[in-house]
């Protein structure tokens, strides 16, 4: 049985204009700056939610 966490929440992009290359830009990224941009983008425009 799931005990809830992250496992409860949801990212929706729906709608969003950003591109690829607006979020990371130009230049090769590492991993680990994408995923910190990412979440970024996703407390910047409060796409998360809990169900």
């Amino acid at each position: 049985m799931a005990r809830g966490g992250l496992s409860k929440m949801t990212v929706n992009f729906k709608g969003r204009a950003e591109t690829l290359e607006k979020v990371f830009g130009a230049k090769a990224i590492p991993v680990t700056q994408m995923t910190k941009k990412i979440w970024q983008l996703i407390k910047k425009h409060k796409l998360l939610k809990k169900n």
